[in-house]
Formats: C-alpha cells, structure tokens, sequence
C-alpha cells in the first residue's frame, strides 16, 4: 500500500485533456488530468462522470445549464447527459470512472490510457 502524492503526480506530465491512471478504486479508475480550453462535447451511455476540481476553475456546461466548479467542489455528470468540460486558466482535476471508460464516451475518440 502507497500513499498517493497527487501534486507529484501532476507534475510528472504537462499536456491538457490527457487523464492518467495513478490507482484503482473498486474497479473504478482514480485519474489526475491537466485541462485548460473547451473539450469536447460527449456523453458517457452508461456510467456517471465524476470531477473534483484540485486546482483552478472548470465550467461543466451542459445543454439545461453551465456548473462551474473551484478548488475542492464536486460535481456528477448523469450517465446520458451530454456535456462540454471548459477551462479558461489551467486547472487540475481528480476523475473517477469504472477502468476503461473512453473520456470521449467513445473508444474511437478517447485519449489513450496512461498510468502515472
């Protein structure tokens, strides 16, 4: 058993919008991920997206409304809703998903899995 640094963890990559893996939760995927501008709009059919927002700010929008999320907030997306992540400044986050969810909500789009 380890202690996980996710400061240290961040600070091993620079690139935006490219999760990696640094443990595993019940068959769920603990990820940090740097993001800074707009993703894509997606939605994941069959599982809820979870954000912990570590560092700076992230608007969620979202066809009904925009959330927008600072140090230390959570926010659920439903499985099904389509949303658009968004970061004006840089911000980190902590995701969790069950292994092998495509960050897209779709394999052929989604960033390739990396483990930190």
């Amino acid at each position: 058993m380890k202690v996980i640094n996710l400061a240290e963890k961040l600070s091993t990559f620079s690139g935006h919008w490219q999760p990696r893996v640094v443990g595993q939760f019940n068959g769920h995927d603990l990820m940090v991920v740097k993001v800074k501008g707009e993703f894509v709009w997606h939605k994941h059919d069959d599982t809820d997206d979870f954000f912990l927002v570590l560092h700076g700010r992230l608007t969620i929008r979202m066809r009904d409304g925009d959330v927008t999320l600072g140090p230390g907030e959570v926010f659920v997306v439903p499985k099904g809703v389509e949303h658009c992540p968004v970061a004006e400044e840089e911000a980190h986050l902590l995701l969790i998903e069950p292994s092998g969810t495509p960050n897209t909500g779709n394999a052929e789009t989604a960033a390739p899995r990396r483990v930190v």
